[in-house]
């Protein structure tokens, strides 16, 4: 008999709580953070604020990079086990995550929980934007500098990396000490209004509320700290709806790493899970791994964002019954009625009665 091992829909949080500080104790002078782990052969040094860094100080992350897509020829990452190294890719998840005869027959009678959710972060879950936007302003005021209103300035702040905007399109910094010493600042201001931060998107609580209901797991991806991961969403009070998150410490190198990741710990196959993106590269990546992708307009016009499955402006246009189309309307024929099979009933047959003479 095949075994299987069934994982109940309230499963506890893997959310671990947050420590909490005794407002009553007097208040250390504020120390300096260095961190173990060197980046690019340098350690980041970043100064504790009052406005949150106190239980968890953060660590640089890929905040402001250009990451990679991702399993543009399907290839995934690497993980280790007790015997050796496995290499995890598109094709690999999706033989291996079959599901066992017990789940198949849950799936049959509830078929939502068999599709996987994997939210991005950056303006799926949080207004990242504005948290961008805030912190180079506040990095352009403390140097007594200007950020032009030029709107290739303002895409190359939101969407670029932090060396290449430093250095390219606002010309602040030349020399490498003088760079580090932005770009350690800059992090460390987008933190600090991180954690000021306690709405998330709207609508999206809603909708976590009717997935939750349906009993469809989820998960977020992001390129930030897990510690700050969790006290941003502690904050919004979000925690409990994800099942599973993707944090810098999974070490993923591209975007595309990071959702096969995510699909791994929900337990579903890729061309089981369905992303929820803001940014084109995050649904070709989507694509990459066989997942469909949901765009959210606004960070992005509805014309980039034309490769997702679907594009909608907020999440009060969503509905669980999307979730299935998404899978069902497969084949660019789907609505072509002239290649649709119309069943016809049969003729009926009149009887007769030979005679014979």
């Amino acid at each position: 008999m095949e075994s299987c091992s069934f994982r109940a829909a309230t499963a506890p949080s893997p959310f671990p709580s947050a420590p909490s500080s005794s407002s009553s104790s007097p208040r250390a002078p504020c120390p300096i953070f260095r961190f173990p782990r060197p980046r690019k052969g340098r350690q980041i040094g970043v100064r504790r604020r009052a406005s949150g860094f106190d239980a968890f100080p953060p660590l640089p992350g890929k905040v402001f990079v250009d990451e990679a897509i991702g399993a543009e020829y399907g290839e995934g990452f690497e993980t280790f086990r007790m015997d050796g190294p496995l290499k995890v890719d598109v094709d690999y998840l999706n033989e291996k995550l079959q599901e066992c005869f017990l789940q198949r027959i849950r799936h049959a009678m509830k078929p939502d929980e068999a599709f996987g959710l994997i939210f991005s972060w950056d303006n799926v879950i949080a207004d990242t934007d504005s948290l961008k936007l805030n912190a180079w302003r506040q990095l352009a005021l403390e140097e007594g500098k200007d950020i032009p209103s030029a709107a290739h300035v303002r895409k190359s702040i939101l969407h670029g990396a932090a060396d290449h905007v430093l250095r390219k399109v606002l010309y602040w910094a030349k020399e490498e000490a003088k760079m580090e010493k932005l770009k350690a600042r800059l992090i460390e201001l987008y933190y600090e209004n991180l954690f000021k931060l306690d709405t998330p998107v709207e609508g999206l609580r809603e909708w976590l509320d009717a997935v939750q209901t349906a009993g469809i797991p989820c998960a977020v991806a992001s390129s930030l700290d897990r510690r700050c991961m969790i006290k941003a969403l502690d904050r919004m009070a979000l925690s409990k709806y994800f099942k599973a998150i993707v944090t810098d410490e999974d070490d993923m190198e591209s975007i595309a790493n990071r959702f096969l990741s995510a699909a791994m710990k929900l337990d579903r196959k890729p061309s089981k899970c369905v992303v929820f993106e803001d940014d084109p590269r995050g649904v070709t990546a989507a694509h990459n791994c066989t997942m469909m992708a949901v765009a959210l307009i606004g960070a992005h016009p509805a014309y980039e964002l034309v490769q997702a499955d679907l594009a909608i402006a907020k999440y009060s246009e969503l509905s669980v019954i999307n979730l299935r189309r998404l899978f069902a309307n497969k084949g660019i024929s789907f609505m072509d009625l002239q290649k649709q099979i119309i069943e016809k009933s049969p003729p009926k047959r009149r009887l007769t009665v030979d005679t014979i003479f």
